[in-house]
């Protein structure tokens, strides 16, 4: 098997040590108010916003479409910094910056001061979400880097489960411009100091030397000549648009599986029920992959979800909208797009190589990014020139159905590597 090839006659040791435990839940702790303070909470806001100041809710969302939009141009510049060394600075500063948004934004009156301060956003985003962390954890932990990953997934993915919650109470004890104060405070006194401190030069040393790719054997090269090597493989190409299409999917469905299920008359608690499902179904699939460990590659487990993401979408294509439907579909979304996020983590370095592992990462991200913006603007326009659904559904089953064949084409070893 891959995973004993270079010690036949011993099981290697999958174990992290103590330190790199404390770096792994540290860095995961940041992740979860990370994620949830500066992108979960960005749907509570809406409605107190569009009271207080009179804004459309298009204006309003627009601002987040501008954010992820610089978040995936600045996501190959991130990456390429945190492999030349940078990754505590870029890291640290990331939080800096989503404390300070959170700040302005808790006083802004003007829309056009409000997509200023969401394209500074962009930036934090792509400087602290998990892309950079996993590559920390990458180079950091050497061959142990997946169980690292997925360690911090499990606790990332109960982001939106601590802080949607959380802040919608905040928003109700105190107000919606004191809430944000509030969750800029976790970013300046805990998400800063975590990564000023965890990532320090001395913290956290490598438990074990990577082995060159299975798949392709990579010389060291620089994050630019690297990436210039890379683009003339197919497989490249097939990752690139297995993710561009996911990245596009999920975004649309994500932001319109609401107004969707509302115009099939669904009742809200029913959606909100459905809706609570997905959370908790994402750290499901994450610990199954994690108990599978070494004996299912991220080649497989991809093939499996990407498959899994056609079947959701067409299960409420093709179904009656009835609660136990949607409820299944939240389960299979749920799970699989909890492991498609070790997945992405994890199959460049499977697949493609293990040098320059931000750059490369972050040239994948980027154009994924720019389609997860995209996805509900173009998914609204779907819906307005035809008048429901049922199309917007139907575009997606395709655009899924595309991911799942690159992917499996990419995913594919060369018979000679097998």
């Amino acid at each position: 098997m891959p995973a004993d090839a270079d010690s036949p006659s011993a099981k290697p040791d999958n174990s992290l040590s103590r330190q790199s435990w404390i770096m792994v839940l540290t860095l995961a702790t940041a992740q979860l108010i990370s994620w949830g303070a500066l992108f979960y909470s960005f749907s509570l806001f809406v409605v107190p916003m569009e009271q207080a100041l009179g804004w459309s809710r298009a204006t309003i969302n627009g601002a987040l479409s501008v954010g992820l939009l610089v978040s995936g141009l600045t996501a190959l510049p991130v990456g390429m910094a945190i492999d030349r060394g940078h990754a505590r600075l870029v890291m640290t500063v990331g939080s800096l910056l989503g404390g300070s948004v959170l700040t302005i934004w808790a006083f802004t009156e003007s829309v056009v001061a409000f997509y200023a301060i969401w394209a500074v956003m962009g930036v934090a985003l792509a400087s602290t979400l998990y892309e950079p962390a996993f590559a920390v954890l990458a180079v950091r932990l050497g061959r142990k880097y997946r169980k690292g990953i997925t360690a911090m997934t499990l606790i990332g993915g109960l982001a939106s489960t601590a802080f949607i919650p959380l802040t919608q109470l905040m928003i109700e004890l105190w107000d919606w411009r004191t809430a944000l104060l509030g969750l800029a405070a976790f970013n300046f006194l805990v998400c800063a100091v975590i990564h000023i401190v965890v990532l320090s030069g001395t913290y956290g040393s490598v438990e074990e030397p990577a082995a060159p790719a299975q798949a392709t054997a990579t010389p060291k090269l620089g994050g630019g000549k690297l990436l210039g090597q890379l683009s003339r493989q197919p497989k490249f190409w097939a990752l690139l648009i297995a993710f561009v299409c996911y990245s596009g999917y999920l975004a649309a469905m994500l932001f319109h599986l609401v107004p969707m299920m509302s115009d099939r008359q669904v009742p809200m608690g029913v959606i909100i029920g459905a809706m609570s499902v997905i959370g908790p179904m994402q750290v499901v699939g994450r610990i199954v992959l994690m108990s599978l460990g070494p004996r299912m590659s991220s080649a497989v487990a991809g093939r499996i979800v990407f498959t899994l993401m056609v079947l959701a979408v067409f299960v409420l294509w093709a179904l009656p909208t009835t609660p136990l439907v949607l409820f299944g579909f939240a389960i299979l979304y749920g799970s699989a797009n909890g492991v498609m996020t070790i997945v992405r983590a994890t199959i460049v370095p499977e697949l493609l190589t293990r040098d320059a592992y931000a750059t490369v990462n972050g040239a994948m991200y980027m154009p994924a990014t720019l389609t997860k913006a995209a996805g509900p603007i173009l998914a609204a326009l779907l819906w307005e020139w035809t008048g429901g659904y049922d199309d917007v559904l139907l575009a997606l089953i395709i655009l899924s159905a595309i991911a799942a064949i690159a992917f499996w084409l990419a995913g594919t070893p060369k018979p000679e590597t097998a």
